[in-house]
């Protein structure tokens, strides 16, 4: 069985809120499976929320954040996910 966290273990971690985490769930950024009313997040939310928190220090909008987050979802292979990558980067950086 893979290890999996609740959202109040996930909000200690990240010193972060509860409502934070299912504020992020709202806007589509985390998708966590439910057990009846209880959030079940896997390996893969807690990798998605460590990145949706470098993103807004870095300065980067939720939906910039998004987009870049969507990018782990695809076959990296692909160059032209891994140059809008690199331009979404260079942009923010200008």
């Amino acid at each position: 069985m893979s290890e999996t966290y609740g959202i109040a273990e996930l909000a200690r971690e990240f010193d972060v809120t509860t409502r934070t985490i299912r504020f992020y769930e709202d806007k589509g950024l985390l998708a966590p499976l439910r057990e009846g009313q209880r959030r079940v997040y896997a390996p893969r939310d807690r990798v998605r929320l460590r990145l949706i928190m470098r993103g807004k220090r870095l300065g980067f909008s939720l939906d910039e954040i998004r987009q870049l987050i969507d990018l782990y979802d695809v076959d990296p292979s692909e160059v032209m996910q891994l140059r809008h990558f690199l331009d979404k980067i260079h942009e923010h950086k200008e």
